[in-house]
């Protein structure tokens, strides 16, 4: 993925979580993370996407393979962290896959 800052954005809101919340909980400064967000930011540390990717919940292994670095022995991976709905709608793109988290964070919204 080329520009993964929008998956980046979309991750964080669809669990309606701040950069500051974020920023807390990992460790990883809001400055930063918004830069990452905007795409300014070309290749994050391993470091920091392992931090992202165990406060998201999402593998590790996605995060570096969106980001660009090579993930050895890759084996073949659900794109959404819920194995159920995974099955359920099948391969889908980078780009479907920004569209569901921003769905979610809509949904989600409308639950408050």
């Amino acid at each position: 993925m080329e520009n993964y800052g929008p998956y980046f954005k979309a991750l964080r809101e669809s669990k309606q979580l701040t950069l500051r919340e974020v920023e807390k909980a990992t460790d990883v400064s809001n400055a930063y993370l918004s830069q990452l967000e905007s795409g300014k930011i070309k290749q994050p540390s391993p470091l920091t996407l392992h931090k992202l990717a165990t406060y998201y919940g999402v593998s590790y292994e996605l995060l570096m393979e969106k980001v660009g670095y090579p993930v050895p022995g890759k084996q073949e991976q659900a794109r959404i962290s819920t194995g159920a709905a995974a099955h359920r709608i099948g391969e889908i793109s980078d780009e479907e896959e920004v569209e569901l988290l921003n769905y979610l964070k809509f949904i989600r919204s409308r639950k408050k």
